[in-house]
Order: structure tokens, then sequence, then C-alpha cells
């Protein structure tokens, strides 16, 4: 077979799979008892190579990522932007979102980029322009949350290692936890829960556990300009940064003109055209990127190029993922030059059902080493896929529902934002 021939893809095989979740609280509800992820699989004609990508889940995600599917076979992997560009063209008509046919696209070049790797013996890290560091720091991301998934419908009680977290002192025991099971020495709080003053403390009582060491608090948008205002006066000297206490680029321009700290954003600058309005109006200081919705690997090392250009500051977006993300954030992490912030991750709370061989990625010291074997250096278990696929078929879940999952144990709660 030509090399040609062997670089062209034979078929996109999509697995939508469930995991576990712990019940972790945000401005929107409470995450339900499972996550949602669809596995891709893309197979190359020589019969052997297999690139492996992950993206977010549920049946939007799913049908859209199968519709890529129907595209790109006996297209040449290593064309890239061709093979997006038909992607995005065959969305276009059902997805006028450029951000969201992004997510597609995302997932699609992130296992295009694997299967390149494994043909060439290189890094996905190489192929994005070599690795600027050995490993990437994370943040632990610390969240209110209640010890367990409480009894419904006949289902017991789901309860989890890490308990109960709904104060001040539970936050900064989760802290200790996520120190002592990965190191981590950097510490995110999802806040928007709880009125701004319980917040407040948590973020208080954690600077005095962990003096000198960079906090962050992110509310999802609870909070108006005037209470964001009044946070980020209570937490002048305390915070590293605030992210997304307010909604869209004019509200967080309001903030920033008095904030004394960085304002970060994952809300309201997500898509290319964001990036001019944003930085006119100052409203951000630090953007956290994010491959999923950003259009890939390539595209958020250029945009670190942009963030650069504009005097951004730079850090990285996480949702409930996997270790195939994981290792895609490594890798694009490590071959951007400046990396001003620690990056998100939920890994520590999903990582027990991964469906990748143990081995390739471990968080020591609040750090993940950059794979060094071909492409994003892991390896899919089939027997996990297989289980995470047949969780996903008998839960029959189709979406993500914080609100309407908060709503089965408090019929009163209100999705607000927002709330103060």
């Amino acid at each position: 077979m030509s090399a040609l021939g062997a670089a062209r893809i034979r078929e996109l095989t999509i697995t939508p799979i469930a995991f576990r979740d712990p019940p972790l609280l945000n401005a929107d509800g409470v995450h339900e008892p499972l996550a949602l992820r669809c596995v891709l699989q893309l197979a190359l004609e020589d019969g052997t190579t297999v690139g492996l990508g992950e993206s977010t889940g549920g049946t939007v995600r799913l049908e859209r990522l199968q519709v890529a599917a129907r595209v790109v076979p006996g297209m040449d992997v290593f064309d890239t932007t061709a093979i997006a560009a038909a992607i995005d063209a065959a969305l276009l008509p059902t997805v006028p979102s450029s951000h969201e046919r992004g997510w597609t696209t995302s997932a699609v070049e992130v296992a295009c980029l694997d299967a390149q790797g494994k043909l060439t013996g290189r890094p996905v890290s190489d192929l994005l322009g070599g690795a600027v560091r050995d490993s990437v720091p994370f943040a632990a991301y610390l969240f209110y949350k209640w010890a367990e998934h409480p009894a419904l419908d006949g289902r017991p009680a789901v309860p989890d290692s890490w308990g109960e977290a709904l104060d001040p002192a539970g936050i900064v025991e989760q802290a200790r936890l996520m120190r002592e099971r990965h190191g981590f020495r950097d510490f995110k709080l999802k806040g928007g829960v709880f009125p701004p003053d319980e917040e407040i403390a948590a973020i208080r009582a954690l600077a005095e556990a962990f003096p000198g060491r960079p906090l962050r608090l992110d509310p999802n948008t609870a909070w108006t300009v005037e209470t964001s205002r009044y946070v980020a006066r209570e937490l002048d000297g305390v915070l590293e940064y605030l992210e997304d206490p307010t909604a869209t680029i004019p509200g967080m321009a309001e903030v920033a003109r008095t904030a004394p700290m960085p304002l970060a954003t994952n809300m309201c600058v997500v898509a290319w055209e964001h990036l001019r309005p944003g930085v006119e109006a100052g409203a951000i200081q630090v953007l956290l990127t994010d491959h999923h919705y950003w259009g890939g690997l390539r595209r958020t090392r250029e945009l670190a190029a942009v963030c650069e250009a504009f005097g951004l500051g730079l850090s990285m977006h996480s949702n409930s993922h996997l270790g195939i993300s994981l290792a895609a954030m490594t890798h694009v992490a490590a071959a951007i030059p400046r990396l001003d912030h620690s990056c998100d991750t939920h890994y520590p709370w999903n990582s027990a059902d991964d469906i990748i061989v143990p081995g390739a990625l471990e968080l020591r010291d609040g750090c993940v080493k950059v794979p060094t074997g071909p492409g994003l250096g892991v390896e899919l278990d089939p027997d996990a896929l297989e289980r995470a696929h047949r969780v996903y078929v008998d839960s029959g879940m189709k979406s993500r529902d914080d609100t309407g999952y908060m709503r089965r144990f408090h019929p009163e709660y209100v999705r607000k934002l927002p709330r103060w």
C-alpha cells in the first residue's frame, strides 16, 4: 500500500459513553450521577492505525459527530484543514454557529493528530511545533458538593470518597485531599452556589490554609455587576483572578474597570468573533482556552499567539472528561510557549472510570507529564469502553440537566442568572 493510501481514512466510529460523576454543585444546579461523553476511533486504510478523540456527550453532540463520520472516509488524515472544512460545510445548514460546529471539528482533528503521530512515530506535541515544557501544571478544581447522590425513584443513595463540602471548612478539607492525592499547588473554587459572602469566606479560609498559593473563584455569571465589584473588592490581594463573575462582554467590562485583580472567562469570549469586541471593551485579562470548542489543537495554538499579541493571559478550561481529553489538553498546553496560569481539570472527579489503559497519565505534584509515545500517547481499553457504553445504553440519558436534577430534590429551585 502506498504512503498516500495508508494515510486515508477508512471510517470514523463514534461510541457514546456514560461514567460516574459526584454531586457537584454549581450555578445551574447539581451534577447528575452520570456524565456523558463520546469516544472517537478514526481507522485508516492501512488496517492498523486508529486515532482517538473525545468529545462532550449527549444526543446533539452524537448526531453532529455522526454527520462527520459520513463525511471523512476517503480523506487524507494529514489534510486536517480540508477535513474541518468538509465537516463545517456538512453541518452549516443546520448548525449556523461556528462555536457549535467547532465542537465537532475539534474532536475529529484530535483523532487525526493522534493517527498522524502513530504513523510518524512522533507525539502530538511535536506535530504542534514541539513541547516547550515536559509537564503541564493543573489546578485543583474545588466544588461545593453533597455527601452523596440522594436516593431517588428506588435507586439507593450514591456516596463518593470526597465527602460533603457545603461550608468553608468542607472546602478546605476537599482542597487538602486534592493536595494529598495529586499534589495540587493552585486551587479554583466553583462558586455561584451560596450567597457571595459565604463564598468569600471559603476563599479566605483557603488563603489561610494554603498561604501564598494561587486561588481562583468562578461563579459562572451568578452575580450582577455591582455584586461582582463587591466581591472583587473584598478579595483584593487574595485571588489570582476572578472568573466570569457576571454575564456578557459589556457586563464583564464594567466589572473590569474597577476590579483590583484580572478577570478571566470561558463564557463571554468563546469563539473567534468574540475576541475583538472582548479586547476592545477591556472585558477580560485572562482567556481560558478549550480546544473542544475553539476548533481543535492547532486553532488553540493559534489562539495562544493572538492572546500574546493582545497581552491577554492564558489558561485552560475544563469540563467533566476522561483521559483522551486530558492527553489532548496536555499536548497542546505543552506546545504553547507562554502558559500564564495552571490549567483546569475535572480529571480527579472522573478518572476512576477512564477508558484508557492506566499508566500513561498521572496527576502528580499538580502536574501531568507530557506523554512521549506516538500520537496522544494513550491506548484505548476496549473492555472499559464497552462497559461505559453499556452504562450509557442502560441509563437512557440523552443530555446533561443540572437544573432538572436539582429540582428532583428541591422543586422550588429556579435557575436564575444573575442570582445575587
